[in-house]
């Protein structure tokens, strides 16, 4: 299992581009379509990937690889995703001076660029479809983009207050 976590994530972290969030699609479909996580579990782990330090894409390899074969399976599910983006900077990092200011490359970007928003509005709609299901979540969603984008808010208030209204009225 642990070679089989590594190779999922590398070719997630291979195919994805536009960092984690952007991510989520591929590991909801290669996770939850192959039967390995259910939904909710999927979300939980994406929920404790957000509040935990780093990067999404690699907090949620790590604890998807440690439900599915512990300590083992979360180094294989870390470097496989991990592994991709290392090799290619290290490959673009050698030529991107010489090309980046070409067109073609530019034209590019600017494909990939609304694509990755895509993605993400992929993985929050797919998210929100299964988390937000009667009218208290509905309000904390509504509370939370108010919270965010009305007041600015920094994200671990906006993670405190949810936390406790939770603990109030769920």
């Amino acid at each position: 299992m642990a070679i089989k976590l590594f190779l999922i994530f590398f070719k997630i972290g291979a195919f994805s581009i536009g960092g984690g969030y952007a991510m989520l699609p591929f590991i909801e479909r290669e996770f939850i379509g192959r039967g390995f996580l259910n939904m909710q579990e999927f979300s939980d782990i994406l929920a404790i990937s957000q509040m935990t330090p780093g990067p999404v894409a690699i907090n949620s390899a790590t604890f998807i690889g440690y439900k599915l074969n512990g300590v083992i399976g979360s180094i294989m599910a870390t470097l496989g995703v991990v592994a991709p983006s290392v090799i290619m900077i290290l490959i673009i990092a050698a030529f991107l001076k010489k090309f980046y200011e070409k067109k073609t490359v530019k034209n590019a970007f600017m494909g990939i660029r609304p694509t990755v928003m895509g993605l993400l509005l992929y993985a929050s709609f797919s998210i929100f479809k299964s988390n937000v299901t009667g009218i208290k979540d509905i309000l904390m969603y509504i509370l939370t983009l108010v919270l965010l984008t009305r007041f600015k808010l920094d994200t671990i208030i906006v993670l405190l207050i949810a936390g406790i209204l939770g603990i109030m009225f769920f």
